[in-house]
């Protein structure tokens, strides 16, 4: 009974070594040979690159690496409350996109929008933001033409969002003045 459980121990361990090697027999992470021994060096590198955070800079003015949270994002907040009427499919800050389900203004109609904003940048800028509006028609249930919309919503959705992230940004000044 014990050279059973043995056995059945030793052939885990052997699939699981040759299950780990088939993926390419290396394993996820960075090359050790490009970065310093010296765990101080490296330490030193990750900060020289931007890719490292303190506590002690947690809220503090924002640089490159460092990502400040959704609700204190002008242009995050400002997308979410310009489309807060339209059900959402996916919300990713880390990502950096908003997408909406389907939506149409009343049950009879057979015409739907779906909006995608993508974040590029978190300054409030015209080039900061990727807009996609999707319209979707429909014959029948199960017959749905999709197609992308150009022009003027995409326009006026992006000036919205711009308008009242710098709203929101002259209050978040004025507030920190007080």
């Amino acid at each position: 009974m014990a050279t059973f459980k043995n056995l059945k121990i030793i052939f885990i361990i052997i699939f699981s070594t040759i299950l780990l090697s088939s993926c390419g027999g290396k394993f996820p992470g960075a090359d050790a040979r490009k970065y310093p021994e010296d765990p101080k060096k490296r330490v030193a590198k990750n900060i020289a690159e931007g890719r490292s955070f303190r506590m002690s800079e947690l809220g503090k003015g924002s640089r490159s690496g460092v990502f400040e949270f959704a609700s204190s994002n002008e242009l995050w907040r400002a997308s979410l409350d310009i489309i807060d009427f339209m059900p959402l499919t996916s919300v990713n800050y880390g990502g950096g996109i908003i997408v909406t389900d389907w939506y149409s203004t009343d049950q009879s109609s057979n015409e739907s929008i779906k909006i995608s904003i993508r974040f590029l940048s978190n300054e409030i800028r015209s080039d900061a933001l990727d807009i996609k509006v999707f319209n979707k028609k429909c014959l029948t249930q199960t017959n749905c033409i999709i197609s992308e919309k150009n022009g003027n919503i995409i326009v006026e959705l992006r000036e919205k969002i711009l308008k009242t992230a710098a709203i929101y940004e002259k209050q978040k000044k004025e507030k920190k003045k007080k």
